[in-house]
């Protein structure tokens, strides 16, 4: 069968000329639209761009000029609401989306929408949204924040940025999108059945049905298949035409006057009403999937060949026609003129320069820092980050915690007290999480928040990790600084692609130039007693450490979680972070170390112009013993604390390390201050395999080359938590701690445990039965 991008192309001329249309359109007459015959034909115009530019795409594909042939060809209709909404409403588009891109541009001084694209075809370093590191529909002028290969991970924080809209201007926050825009995401019909779409929709009706304001358009294009796989027919309408809280609206995007008639409705009535709308809208797929895909490996000929006799380009040419705006000879000599155009700018555009170095390719991976401003008047004494309170304000503030202000509490209270006064002074700070209001949290950890600042800035969410964390990025995009809370880390496995897919690759897809800053608290890690299993103690956040760019953060006792938090809203506000702030549950409420009543794991709240700064990367130093260096974070450095006490009653003299950041690590501190020591045992309380100490490990060796000292490493057991007493089971131990250091210093050393203990056979926590089952890595150096 003949290629069907050569036979389009012709077709298209062909059939123009003879006048051969399908009789699809509905007879609309543009100006009874309020369409000025040169917008009508703009869209017209851009319709064509649109075609041409997957023409060309696949052309540079088979001379390997370019790398991205999954275009538009039969969506052309999108351009009908890149007429109908403004350029400053934000857009969140599906790939197949270049008419709209184009139309938008038409409308926006200065933009050169061919040139752009086209280097973003060719993966120049100088296109001017994704720096050549990907073909992304995106515009920082445009207010099209890039996607990538999107199936419906952009549908949530879509929610996020039109929940923003309202919100912003009941926080009296300053905002990048304008009071009365909408937000608009597409998505295909295949894409709608996707739980991230299924998340989206969900949660906007959700929000609407309470009376939530949420100017959003969800439009899904419907071309009747996602890839080779048929979509039923009459499944969009029936699934989402009766959805609470939603207003359905459907049109045919064959015909390009009927998609603007209905756009247009469906963006006024978001616009107006302040409610998510679900524009339906009937679509073709020309050309296949992308230009390796062969449709008539799953398709008839036929049917090949009737989709492309529905091709919305002849729709909008024979209404061009009727309308006297053109002849049939003047559409064809368009064609041809833009046609040439196009390969005379792709021949330019392929010259351009490439990525050359990791270097350059990394370069956006950080974003760029801002300038720190005061956010508006949203919040008690609201001043920019860094700026104290007046004493009276901090009294009022903390009027409902004077008893605990002046004595050592635990760590919980004192990321609560952190947290209400972070928001006091940032009054774009927003905390959003199930449960985070009137109940504080699981922990109640935000006790107290929702009667301080309001609903407005602590939202109760509904039960979906993914829900909160798009509202989260979405938030972000519209200048407030989110604080999501994720109950538990097991549960954000539901929702990583949230964070892996969409938030932290932002800055590097727009080389930059949009970014989602917020700091994401996650309870998480074992060791609690009697409680949930599992799911409650997951002590793995390996889902975390291969995520470029991404801070995790990890406390391990009140006084530095005080430091540590102030720290990642400064890295979100700043320099536009994505950080993870992962609290150890069993260590919330924990007061003491060695004994009851000692309160060595307490401390007093210090308010922010009187406490010490905590910067990115400082690593916590326990003690100047040489003989042995223990490093460890969370959990274990606390059992580490217990443990050198009992190493030092029997003469070994240690130095304790607290990571305080597992990603990126500061190896060159770790390095220095482990290198000063005889020998080296690094405490983990995650599972042995992929687990943090691996990467410890490894750098230890890299730094000190031949004068790195031996290394044992301590780790859990590659085992899920069971339940109750079992939790701690394949867990580290201050015993097993003891035992690894006695054996790791001296094999010579007779193992000594404390009095009244008996080591239990078989324990993966006693070093013996550890190395011998290979559940501790050793190395004796000569």
């Amino acid at each position: 069968m003949e290629d069907r991008a050569i036979a389009l192309d012709r077709q298209f001329v062909e059939r123009v000329l003879k006048e051969e249309f399908q009789p699809l359109s509905q007879g609309w007459d543009h100006r009874q639209l309020g369409l000025s015959d040169a917008d009508f034909l703009g869209m017209f115009e851009s319709q064509l761009k649109s075609r041409l530019l997957d023409l060309e795409s696949r052309r540079m594909r088979g001379r390997n000029q370019g790398f991205y042939t999954i275009g538009s060809s039969g969506h052309e209709g999108n351009a009908a609401y890149g007429m109908a909404l403004r350029p400053t409403d934000m857009a969140f588009l599906h790939y197949r989306s270049a008419a709209f891109m184009l139309e938008r541009g038409r409308h926006v001084p200065g933009e050169t929408q061919l040139w752009d694209m086209l280097l973003s075809f060719a993966a120049s370093s100088e296109d001017p949204i994704s720096g050549g590191r990907h073909k992304v529909l995106g515009s920082k002028s445009l207010m099209i924040p890039p996607q990538t290969s999107t199936i419906a991970s952009h549908l949530p924080k879509a929610v996020g940025a039109a929940l923003s809209i309202p919100l912003t201007e009941r926080l009296n926050l300053s905002a990048n999108l304008p009071k009365d825009a909408i937000v608009l995401c597409n998505f295909g019909d295949a894409s709608a059945n996707h739980a991230s779409a299924q998340t989206a929709i969900n949660a906007a009706g959700w929000a609407a049905y309470q009376q939530v304001p949420l100017p959003l358009m969800f439009v899904c294009e419907d071309n009747g298949i996602g890839i080779s796989t048929p979509t039923p027919k009459g499944w969009i309408a029936a699934n989402f035409s009766q959805r609470p809280g939603i207003e359905y609206f459907y049109c045919d995007g064959r015909d390009l006057l009927d998609c603007y008639r209905v756009s247009r409705q469906a963006a006024d009535y978001a616009r107006s009403k302040r409610k998510p709308v679900f524009l339906h809208v009937r679509t073709v797929r020309l050309m296949g999937h992308a230009g390796s895909d062969a449709e008539i490996a799953y398709m008839k000929k036929q049917q090949i060949l009737d989709n492309e006799a529905q091709d919305p380009l002849l729709v909008s040419a024979e209404q061009i026609i009727r309308a006297g705006l053109m002849t049939p000879a003047q559409i064809v000599a368009l064609y041809a003129e833009l046609k040439a155009r196009i390969t005379a700018i792709a021949g330019v555009a392929v010259t351009r320069p490439k990525l050359t170095t990791a270097t350059a390719a990394m370069a956006s991976i950080v974003p760029p820092k801002r300038e720190s401003a005061c956010m508006g008047a949203g919040g008690l004494g609201a001043e920019s980050i860094g700026t104290a309170l007046s004493p009276q304000a901090l009294e009022s503030l903390f009027i409902a915690d004077k008893l605990s202000l002046g004595k050592p509490v635990h760590m919980g209270k004192l990321i609560n007290l952190t947290l209400t006064e972070l928001m006091a002074r940032q009054s774009n700070i927003v905390i959003c999480g199930e449960d985070v209001g009137k109940k504080g949290g699981v922990y109640h950890v935000t006790s107290r928040l929702v009667e301080r600042f309001g609903p407005n800035r602590v939202i109760n969410t509904l039960l979906d990790e993914t829900s909160i964390l798009g509202l989260a990025i979405g938030m972000a995009h519209n200048g407030i600084l989110p604080i999501p809370e994720i109950q538990f880390l097991a549960y954000v496995h539901n929702a990583e692609d949230q964070i892996r897919g969409e938030a932290a690759t932002l800055s590097f897809f727009s080389n930059g130039q949009f970014t989602n800053p917020m700091v994401i608290r996650i309870a998480g890690l074992g060791y609690q007693k009697g409680f949930g299993g599992h799911f409650h103690n997951d002590n793995s956040f390996t889902v975390f450490r291969d995520i470029p760019g991404l801070i995790l953060a990890c406390p391990s006792n009140g006084q530095d979680a005080m430091g540590m938090l102030r720290e990642c809203v400064r890295l979100a506000q700043e320099e536009q972070r994505v950080v993870i702030f992962l609290e150890p549950i069993a260590l919330y409420m924990t007061r003491d170390l060695h004994q009851a009543g000692d309160n060595l794991w307490s401390a007093e709240y210090q308010h922010q112009h009187q406490a010490p700064r905590l910067p990115f990367g400082e690593i916590g130093q326990y003690g100047q013993g040489k003989r042995l260096c223990i490093i460890s974070y969370g959990n274990g450095y606390y059992l580490s604390r217990q443990a050198e006490k009992r190493l030092s009653e029997q003469g070994i003299d240690c130095t304790v390390l607290d990571l305080r950041y597992l990603a990126p690590l500061n190896e060159q501190a770790i390095a220095t201050a482990a290198g000063q020591c005889e020998h080296i045992l690094i405490v983990d309380e995650c599972r042995r395999s992929g687990s943090v100490s691996e990467a410890i490990y490894t750098s230890l060796h890299e730094h000190l080359g031949a004068h790195c000292p031996p290394i044992l490493r301590l780790n859990a057991e590659d085992c899920f938590i069971p339940l109750a007493d079992a939790a701690t089971l394949p867990l580290p131990s201050v015993e097993g701690i003891v035992s690894a250091a006695l054996g790791l210093v001296s094999t010579a050393l007779t193992l000594v445990r404390p009095q009244g203990e008996t080591a239990r056979k078989g324990s993966p926590n006693v070093a013996p039965s550890m190395e011998s089952e290979g559940l501790i890595e050793r190395e004796v150096r000569p």
